[in-house]
């Protein structure tokens, strides 16, 4: 579709409605109904403004609320304007800290929530088996470094990524993967020793293996025993952390 294609029409609002929060709705829907991808552009500066009615202002306004919560980039300079992002884990965490912020959630808390996602979807990565992530869990499951801090973070990272992405539900991937990320954010440092991680290589093998192989209770008991075992070794060895309060990214 051409960028600058678009007719104009009746304005997306009600009368009551915040301007900017309507336009923006209204530019969210088309991302999703005309199957926009990250990278895609938006039209125009001055056909927005011709297709929804509205002062420059309020376009304005409607773009920064998108780009704030991570959905949409401005590309300056020309050739630019808004870009798709996409419903990106690490910006949907991103805005999720400033609620957990608000009210006073723990760390304590979110590794409970954890503790709850990571089994359920395991079990339904299991059930569902989707054949098109099978190479890439082999592959991450027996890839662990041992020895690099920063690349055994990456590893375990991409594991619990991918578990996430297979359970085929939208909704527990984009959460559980948000939770994931803001916890490692924190305690990047705070990895188990060199000599407990042929342990989490193991446990990630077993993981995928139920998961490969049909086993759903496997799957979660498996995972749900993998993620106690790093959650009582947080609260052993940083107790203090467990009672911080999530921080705002």
């Amino acid at each position: 579709m051409d960028r600058d294609s678009l007719e104009p029409r009746q304005r997306p609002y009600k009368r009551g409605d915040k301007v900017a929060q309507a336009v923006a709705r209204s530019i969210m829907r088309k991302i999703r109904t005309e199957g926009l991808e990250p990278g895609a552009h938006l039209p125009s500066e001055a056909h927005m403004l011709k297709e929804y009615g509205i002062g420059r202002g309020s376009l304005r306004e409607a773009l920064r609320i998108l780009e704030v919560n991570g959905l949409i980039w401005l590309k300056p300079g020309p050739g630019g304007g808004p870009i798709v992002s996409g419903a990106q884990p690490d910006h949907f965490g991103q805005m999720a800290t400033l609620y957990l912020q608000a009210q006073g959630t723990t760390f304590r808390e979110l590794i409970e929530a954890r503790l709850a996602l990571e089994p359920l979807m395991a079990r339904l990565a299991a059930e569902r088996q989707d054949p098109e992530y099978m190479d890439a869990l082999r592959q991450v499951s027996g890839s662990l470094k041992v020895d690099d801090d920063s690349a055994y973070l990456e590893y375990t990272g991409d594991f619990h990524r991918l578990i996430a992405e297979m359970s085929g539900n939208g909704i527990l991937s984009l959460m559980g993967q948000a939770l994931s990320d803001i916890f490692r954010d924190r305690v990047s440092g705070i990895v188990f020793p060199k000599s407990r991680r042929k342990e989490v290589s193991d446990a990630h093998t077993a993981i995928a293996t139920a998961i490969e192989n049909g086993e759903p209770d496997q799957a979660h008991d498996l995972m749900y025993e993998h993620m106690a075992k790093y959650v009582n070794y947080v609260k052993r060895g940083h107790p203090t952390l467990i009672n911080e309060v999530v921080d705002w990214r």
